[in-house]
């Protein structure tokens, strides 16, 4: 087995890292910590994708080939609606704080004097 599909949700996860670290701007940091979640994504249909494995949908008959988990792909849906989630809350705390402070960027945001 390959260990490809594995390191490119890695290389997802360290774009994003690093483009939050580096970030001097609210909003792109807010996109970097949405590019690394979309690395767990990319992680979880790689760990539940099996070749030539069809739909968990069954009626009477029993199946013939291969399935793919339902489990991985309700992980996954999961996942993308908590990101969407954080994501939204996170641009709406960043609107909230250009409005109160007149800046998005994180190092003029340090005192906490109004």
């Amino acid at each position: 087995m390959s260990h490809l599909p594995y390191l490119i949700p890695g290389w997802i996860l360290l774009v994003g890292v690093y483009g939050i670290v580096t970030s001097r701007n609210l909003v792109h940091a807010v996109v970097c910590l949405s590019v690394a979640q979309s690395a767990t994504y990319v992680l979880l249909l790689t760990v539940g994708y099996q070749r030539k494995a069809t739909a968990p949908v069954f009626s009477d008959i029993r199946p013939t080939r291969n399935v793919v988990d339902p489990l991985v792909q309700a992980m996954t849906l999961t996942d993308i609606v908590v990101g969407a989630t954080v994501t939204a809350l996170l641009l709406a705390l960043t609107v909230q704080v250009a409005k109160r402070r007149g800046t998005v960027d994180p190092d003029e945001l340090r005192s906490l004097e109004p």
